[in-house]
């Protein structure tokens, strides 16, 4: 019995994981379409990943994608927990870079609803 629903959960899990990857590369291209640079995708640190860092006018941007039916439901996804990683994995981001934790930096969301649409919230979480 315990064996049927194993298939089930990997193809759940195997669809959230296609979705999100979906999700990202459609923030991506928003992303380039205002003429931001990807410094990279999906950046794993001791504290944490960031699905997207990148480069806009002149300050690092860490986003954090989410995708959801709506996009209100995309934003009660991002809990408190996971935003405290997002800056501990953006401080050890920042550590590598040339300025530091003096380099200007902005954490952003890009909320993904069911049709494809994008909306991108800078700042939500206030100052770094």
């Amino acid at each position: 019995m315990a064996s049927t629903s194993v298939a089930p959960r990997r193809e759940r899990g195997q669809r959230a994981h296609l979705s999100g990857l979906a999700a990202e590369d459609i923030a991506l291209r928003g992303y380039a379409a205002r003429g931001a640079q990807v410094l990279t995708h999906r950046w794993r640190g001791t504290g944490g990943e960031i699905d997207l860092v990148l480069w806009d006018a002149g300050t690092y941007v860490f986003c954090e994608v989410k995708k959801a039916a709506t996009f209100d439901l995309a934003l009660e996804r991002v809990r408190p927990a996971q935003v405290q990683r997002i800056f501990n994995a953006a401080s050890e981001y920042l550590g590598q870079t040339p300025e530091g934790q003096l380099a200007p930096v902005r954490f952003d969301l890009a909320l993904v609803d069911a049709t494809g649409d994008l909306r991108i919230v800078e700042n939500p979480f206030g100052d770094f």
